[in-house]
């Protein structure tokens, strides 16, 4: 996703890297030291989820759940409960096409470096998905606990992380009274209020081509999108390109589809949204799209073909 006329007066904008990603937050206001305190609030906010969320850190909470799989329920806070409880929800509505125990794959299996150089037999693969099932995801409300079923089994917040915290910046960003910005996590984008000038933000949809190009834009505000494509991350074999989006029922990386864009009321939903339309296709995914209400959606196939829901203009 691009960001375009952001460098004008009365927008003050910094970038960071957090999460594993870059980070770019956008703020309106006519005093440059006040914006960047609320900045700073933004991005401390960012850091704190970074903190519970994290896979990289063995005292997390995620790690705490993973380490415990087959073994005990672990306690957690009611903000990643609610978050466990509402990915299993995209499962359900996704019917397993999102899946936050996707961590049970094994990551030597699927590195998506210059040494890869061939997939992985249909067998092998079946067999490192065999432990991603969100059923095996037992909560507890009353507890406020987390439990993996199996042993070896993993959660991970890749596919939906990135939204949660660009929306919760946003949220702070709001209580602090900031009335216009733009939270961008690497393309999961959270859009509030105007430009200086009184105009909607107008935002790029990436290339997959070329992705520091749009081939469109929209005019928006008040609203999130999110795009996931073959081109963030991907091998080649034998000429053809192979994309990190795994399908989690075959362990084999998804094809046919170079990007999808959503675009939805918030960045968590968005970010959620895209990597299981482009696992359930052009036909399903749209089918899911135009059963939910305020969702809108791009595609653009491996042939350059691009499919859009009814209630998007392309500019």
């Amino acid at each position: 996703m691009l960001l375009n006329n952001i460098l004008e007066t009365g927008i003050r904008k910094r970038s960071v890297k957090l999460m594993g990603n870059r980070f770019e937050i956008s703020v309106v206001g006519d005093d440059p030291i006040l914006s960047d305190l609320h900045i700073d609030a933004a991005i401390t906010e960012i850091k704190r989820i970074e903190t519970m969320l994290t896979t990289y850190s063995p005292d997390s909470q995620t790690n705490r759940i993973n380490e415990n799989a087959g073994i005990a329920p672990i306690k957690v806070d009611r903000e990643v409960f609610d978050l466990v409880a509402r990915s299993l929800q995209i499962s359900n509505l996704t019917q397993g096409a999102f899946d936050i125990t996707y961590g049970s794959i094994d990551k030597s299996l699927w590195n998506f470096d210059q040494n890869m150089t061939v997939l992985p037999d249909a067998k092998t693969a079946r067999q490192q998905v065999r432990l991603i099932n969100y059923h095996n995801v037992i909560l507890d409300k009353n507890a406020c606990t987390v439990f993996l079923h199996e042993k070896g089994m993993r959660i991970g917040f890749g596919g939906i992380g990135k939204g949660y915290a660009a929306e919760r910046a946003k949220m702070v960003l709001q209580q602090r009274g900031v009335t216009s910005g733009i939270v961008n996590a690497s393309g999961d984008m959270a859009v509030w209020g105007y430009q200086p000038g009184g105009g909607n933000w107008t935002i790029g949809i990436a290339n997959p081509d070329a992705a520091q190009y749009p081939f469109s834009h929209l005019d928006i505000t008040d609203m999130a999108i999110a795009t996931s494509g073959n081109y963030e991350k991907f091998v080649m074999i034998d000429g053809k390109k192979y994309s990190h989006t795994i399908d989690p029922k075959t362990g084999l990386p998804v094809t046919g589809i170079k990007s999808v864009t959503i675009m939805a009321p918030n960045a968590e939903i968005a970010d959620a949204l895209t990597t299981p339309v482009m696992i359930m296709g052009i036909r399903a995914g749209m089918d899911l799209v135009r059963q939910l209400k305020y969702i809108a959606c791009i595609i653009i196939d491996d042939n350059n073909r691009v499919f859009t829901s009814k209630n998007i203009r392309l500019a």
